[in-house]
C-alpha cells in the first residue's frame, strides 16, 4: 500500500511531501556556506566549534542580510572585506551596516588580503576580542578615590 505524500510512485527520490516553508535568507546562507570563499573558508577553519573560546556561526541570516560570520554571546558580526558581495552599491552596504547597527551588533571587518597572509592571528584576535572584550558593562564604573581602601 502506497501512502498518500510519501513520494513513492510520484516519480520523487527522497520522500516527496510538502517543502518546508524557510525564509528566504536561510537557503541564501545555505547556498554562501556552500560556495565560501578562500579567505572565508581558512578563518572559518579556525573560528569553528569554538577553538577561539567563542562560538560563531558562518553565512548567518540576520533580518534581510547575511553576514560572514557572527558571534551571538557577543552580537558581533564578523565581515571579511575584499571579496564580491553579490555585487552590491555602496549604497546598499551602507544601508545594511546601518540596519545591523540599528539592531545593536558590532561589526569588525578583517580584510581579505590579511587572512590570506595570518588566519591564525586573525582567529586568535577575534576570539581575544569575544573572550575579554574591551567594553564591559557587567564590571560597573570604577571604584571612586578612597572606595578601594575601605
Amino acid at each position: 500500500m502506497i501512502l498518500p505524500g510519501t513520494g513513492r510512485g510520484t516519480g520523487e527520490a527522497g520522500g516527496g511531501g510538502v517543502r518546508q516553508l524557510r525564509r528566504p535568507g536561510v537557503e541564501i546562507a545555505r547556498k554562501l556556506r556552500r560556495t565560501m570563499t578562500l579567505p572565508e573558508a581558512l578563518l572559518w577553519q579556525r573560528l569553528k566549534g569554538a577553538a577561539t573560546g567563542a562560538k560563531f556561526r558562518r553565512q548567518h541570516p540576520i533580518g534581510p542580510y547575511v553576514v560572514d560570520f557572527y558571534c551571538r554571546a557577543m552580537a558581533l558580526i564578523v565581515e571579511v572585506d575584499g571579496q564580491i558581495h553579490g555585487g552590491g552599491s555602496i549604497a546598499r552596504d551602507e544601508a545594511r551596516e546601518r540596519f545591523l547597527r540599528q539592531n545593536g551588533y558590532r561589526i569588525v571587518r578583517v580584510l581579505a588580503s590579511d587572512v590570506l597572509r595570518d588566519p591564525d592571528g586573525i582567529a586568535a584576535s577575534l576570539g581575544s576580542l569575544v573572550v575579554r572584550p574591551l567594553h564591559q558593562p557587567a564590571a560597573g564604573p570604577p571604584p571612586r578615590s578612597g572606595e578601594d581602601q575601605e
